[in-house]
């Protein structure tokens, strides 16, 4: 069997994941990084999956932050963006290590992704006050960073945490886009500086955009079409199963591993 042979069965996994993260981001505004490092890390280590997002992740939110008042909107979600950058150089490293720390990065992504499904279900949707958002914030920011640093998905605290901030849907979409556009960036410098990033893997990378790009135009043309709800629901139920998977394999691994 030629390389090419033994290497097209990941490939179309990765093609299929990619179109399938950018579609369900065009239905809903997310769920690119969180289906592509879900699914991709029962297949690759999770820094490989992650270095695979970084380029589709990146362009996606480009396109998502566009629009009116996006000046007054990084302003004000400035404090939360740099706590994201701080916290992603505190963990850095720790997506890209190997042996019993790649374990615990794959089971803090299951239980991250199972926190995120959960209180999607319930409809958890507090509220931030404007006094509370320049120190609370900054916090969410860093634990954001942090969790990013670990496992590669960055929407754990920081999505239900700008959902709290009452922005109306087009802004909502748009400061989602930008939180996961830093993230993005703070999470690709962090592999580039641990040698997790070469050469290959860019490419790749760059390679993955095209799928991404066409699922997420159709989600978009979807949106329009369908009701979002019940997606949603559907998405979110498929998500904690898969997180609640990924938690359980880790454990057992780490258990094996003493």
């Amino acid at each position: 069997m030629s390389a090419f042979e033994s290497a097209l069965p990941l490939v179309l996994l990765v093609a299929a994941v990619f179109a399938l993260g950018g579609f369900v981001k065009g239905v809903i505004g997310l769920g690119l990084p969180t289906i592509t490092m879900g699914v991709l890390s029962i297949a690759m280590p999770p820094a490989q999956a992650a270095a695979l997002l970084v380029v589709p992740s990146l362009l996606t939110n480009v396109w998502q932050v566009g629009g009116r008042g996006f000046g007054a909107l990084c302003l004000r979600l400035a404090p939360m963006l740099v706590g994201v950058c701080a916290g992603v150089w505190l963990g850095a490293g720790w997506l890209a290590s190997s042996g019993p720390a790649a374990s615990w990065a794959s089971g803090g992504l299951g239980a991250a992704l199972v926190v995120y499904a959960v209180l999607g279900l319930l409809h958890w949707r507090p509220a931030v006050r404007p006094r509370q958002e320049p120190w609370l914030g900054p916090l969410v920011g860093v634990a954001t960073g942090v969790v990013t640093a670990a496992t590669g998905v960055f929407v754990i605290p920081a999505v239900p945490y700008v959902n709290a901030l009452g922005l109306a849907r087009d802004e909502l979409v748009r400061a989602l886009g930008l939180t996961f556009l830093v993230a993005t960036l703070a999470l690709g410098s962090a592999l580039w500086g641990h040698g997790a990033l070469p050469g290959e893997l860019a490419v790749a990378s760059l390679l993955a955009l095209v799928p991404a790009l066409a699922g997420m135009a159709l989600g978009q043309v979807v949106r329009q079409r369908v009701a979002a709800e019940p997606f949603r629901r559907v998405f979110l139920v498929g998500l904690g199963t898969l997180g609640l998977y990924l938690a359980v394999h880790a454990a057992i691994t780490l258990a094996g591993a003493r």
